[in-house]
């Protein structure tokens, strides 16, 4: 039961640290502001080359 013990806190104490600073890095990551850029450009990616509405595809007949 030792071994059990001691994994149960490693897993308690050190694995939740460890996320934490992994949660906390991806933050800092995703709102720096160096980011402000890419982050725009890829939001409006999906506006990037519409400069007209879609044309109807023509009907096929069956």
């Amino acid at each position: 039961m030792e071994t059990y013990s001691f994994l149960r806190t490693l897993a308690d104490s050190w694995a939740l640290l460890a996320l934490t600073l992994v949660f906390v890095g991806v933050v800092i990551f995703v709102f720096r502001p160096s980011g402000r850029r890419a982050q725009k450009d890829a939001a409006e990616s999906i506006f990037r080359n519409e400069t007209r509405p879609a044309e109807d595809k023509p009907k096929e007949d069956e």
